[in-house]
């Protein structure tokens, strides 16, 4: 069984948390055909952008648990810049100074999505975490099933240039993110699986997310309470998660549709993402009680 394995679990982690469409660290089960369990439909090519706008901006706070003390661990920020035909959107993060005696991250990724499909265009990690580096840039050509890729330890030591033939149009992780956003949920019913693809490490990931329904009058800390959507996605046992333990992710149940928070157990104590900041939302924060 083929298993996604990433070396260290932090911005991966928060990206998962933010969207619920993503992994982190984690090894997911691959996707197989399963025609007992009803699957969302969609186009996953195209979609129109109804979500977000050039301007935005999200926060997240990351914590991490062990021996019932939640420990800030540091943050993460995604922003959406409007270039002309395209977005470039970028995703930071990186631990408190207060948390580097365990562990140091300060990792980049950034993506040119086209407005018009919200498929990316070129796709760019820079990782730094502890003792590891990597540097991965990835063009696609959406019309022609191909991608250039060239990676290696850092942007001025490249060791790899390869190219991948698909038999489909391929997210990476930050348009799968954003392109997650503009699925509609109002059309889903509680527990159909959203089948969603992404290319990554030189491989196609399948990823299966159950949508759990709505959920109002949920408490997000530091932000008060608001109307959410839940959803759950599948996860099996290993470095990360012990057996019988699953995420679950809280979406804003407004047209923006943002993450606000993350759940989960972990092998080693829990793990969680909260929306610490946001501004720049196409509309109003509706979902947010008074």
């Amino acid at each position: 069984m083929n298993m996604i394995r990433i070396k260290h679990p932090f911005l991966l982690l928060s990206l998962f948390a933010v969207t619920a469409f993503a992994w982190m660290g984690f090894s997911f089960h691959p996707l197989l055909p399963d025609f007992e369990e009803e699957q969302v439909e969609y186009n996953s090519c195209a979609i129109s952008n109804t979500t977000f706008e050039g301007g935005e901006e999200l926060v997240y706070k990351i914590f991490y648990n062990m021996n019932f003390v939640w420990i800030p661990a540091g943050e993460v920020v995604f922003k959406v810049h409007d270039q002309g035909a395209l977005y470039r959107i970028t995703a930071h993060g990186k631990t408190y100074s207060s948390y580097e005696w365990f562990f140091t991250v300060d990792d980049k990724y950034e993506c040119y999505v086209d407005k018009e499909t919200l498929l990316p265009r070129v796709s760019i990690r820079d990782v730094h975490e502890g003792d590891y580096t990597v540097f991965d840039q990835m063009t696609f050509d959406q019309e022609n099933y191909t991608i250039q890729s060239v990676r290696g330890p850092s942007r001025t030591d490249i060791r790899e240039r390869n190219s991948y033939e698909l038999d489909r149009c391929m997210h990476d992780i930050l348009s799968l993110l954003y392109f997650a956003r503009n699925l509609d949920f109002d059309s889903y019913n509680k527990g159909q699986k959203i089948a969603v693809e992404l290319f990554m490490d030189g491989e196609a990931w399948p990823l299966n997310v159950e949508f759990l329904g709505r959920q109002n009058n949920k408490k997000i800390h530091g932000l008060g309470r608001f109307d959410a959507i839940q959803f759950r996605p599948e996860t099996i046992a290993g470095e990360v998660f012990s057996e019988g333990t699953h995420m679950d992710i809280w979406v804003s149940a407004d047209a923006n549709k943002v993450p606000l928070l993350i759940e989960s157990p972990v092998s080693v104590g829990s793990i969680k993402a909260v929306l610490k900041s946001y501004k720049g939302l196409r509309h109003e924060f509706s979902a947010k009680r008074r």
